[in-house]
């Protein structure tokens, strides 16, 4: 099996007009689909969509923005009965996702320009690469990066590593 590309994260807001206002009018991308919950209408096998299609058929059921061509990121409504947000690093599991622009400082102006705060200022990471760190209203931590010439991503370290260290 080969992958060709991450097709969408998924996370679950109970603040969609602060998030959709963040990822749009401050990251600069766009909303490629917006379902409502009408669409779902008569579909049973869909449980409480499928019931939230006869009372909120107006409400949003999910929302894909475009990160890049073909990738999203994909924002579901807070459900009934969902707990919190846990703060970043508190568990197992997700810790932060990252996008790729060609130049981090020109990036970073932009941000600050629309009034995003940078939580970690450009630097570079010990892979070689550009990173910079913010987060949106949620608290989701994201890295912002740019590759270098010598950045691990593109020509690896493990022949390296296994010589020093052996199999993990």
């Amino acid at each position: 099996m080969k992958f060709n590309e991450v097709m969408h994260l998924s996370f679950y807001t109970d603040q969609m007009d602060k998030m959709r206002d963040f990822y749009e009018n401050k990251l600069g991308l766009k909303a490629k689909i917006i379902m409502r919950y009408a669409a779902y209408k008569g579909k049973k096998e869909r449980g409480a969509w499928a019931a939230r299609a006869e009372t909120n058929p107006d409400d949003i059921a999910y929302i894909f923005i475009e990160l890049a061509p073909g990738q999203y990121l994909e924002l579901f409504p807070k459900g009934d009965g969902q707990l919190e947000h846990e703060k970043p690093d508190t568990r197992l599991g997700y810790s932060h996702f990252a996008l790729m622009v060609d130049d981090i400082f020109e990036a970073r102006e932009e941000l600050v320009k629309a009034g995003v705060e940078i939580d970690i200022e450009p630097n570079k990471g010990q892979s070689e690469t550009w990173q910079m760190w913010i987060h949106d209203p949620d608290g989701n931590k994201f890295e912002i990066m740019q590759y270098t010439e010598k950045s691990l991503q593109h020509r690896g370290n493990i022949a390296e590593d296994e010589a020093k260290y052996g199999h993990l």
